[in-house]
């Protein structure tokens, strides 16, 4: 009776222990700054997005996920991240939320942070800019869903930015309908022919430009 009574107990202990969220212990932020080349954005396991934020421009050794921990810009969310590597590359399609006043100086775009406005889990990243726009962002197997809320009074606006990082050989994009575009990109990097193709649906009707 005993003997039944434990394995019972045992049954019990690892079933409730098999309920709790894992999740709750993952620190995105692990191995961003210092040479651990991580970025801290939203994928999932064997996922083919990885979306985050960008903080460097160029392929530096220590920059190589797009991601330092020791900056204070971003310039915007691309989707595709190297985890790690050492080798810069990736960095595709990158969007960014900014008031229309900025998004026709395509030169200096991004914008200030600080990491108290910052924060990620598994699967979730979420940064106010000094400027108020928040933005937060998640993914699934092969989607990244980006969610934007600007201050008041500004006219919003998001810039497409095919040319970010790597060289780009080739690049296109279609205006489709009132809310949707897509396209591919062709670029040089560690990988030599890497090109992407993206659809990007958003919530409402825009109006666009090509600077």
């Amino acid at each position: 009776m005993r003997l039944l009574l434990s394995i019972c107990l045992s049954i019990i202990l690892l079933h409730a222990f098999s309920q709790k969220k894992h999740s709750q212990y993952v620190n995105p932020f692990i191995g961003t700054g210092g040479h651990g080349h991580t970025f801290p954005g939203a994928t999932v396991p064997f996922g083919m997005v990885q979306l985050s934020p960008d903080t460097r421009r160029d392929g530096s050794w220590d920059g190589c996920s797009g991601y330092h921990y020791s900056d204070s810009l971003i310039y915007g969310f691309t989707h595709t991240h190297l985890s790690g590597t050492g080798c810069s590359d990736f960095g595709d399609i990158l969007l960014m939320p900014t008031p229309y006043s900025t998004a026709i100086n395509l030169k200096n775009y991004e914008e200030k942070y600080s990491h108290k406005n910052e924060k990620a889990s598994a699967g979730y990243y979420k940064v106010k800019f000094d400027n108020g726009i928040t933005t937060e962002l998640t993914s699934t197997t092969r989607v990244g869903i980006h969610q934007y809320e600007f201050a008041k009074k500004t006219i919003p606006a998001i810039i497409l930015d095919l040319t970010h990082r790597d060289e780009t050989l080739e690049s296109y994009v279609k205006i489709v309908g009132k809310n949707q575009i897509e396209g591919t990109r062709l670029s040089k990097a560690w990988a030599t022919n890497q090109r992407i193709y993206y659809v990007a649906e958003f919530s409402e009707d825009f109006e666009w430009e090509i600077f």
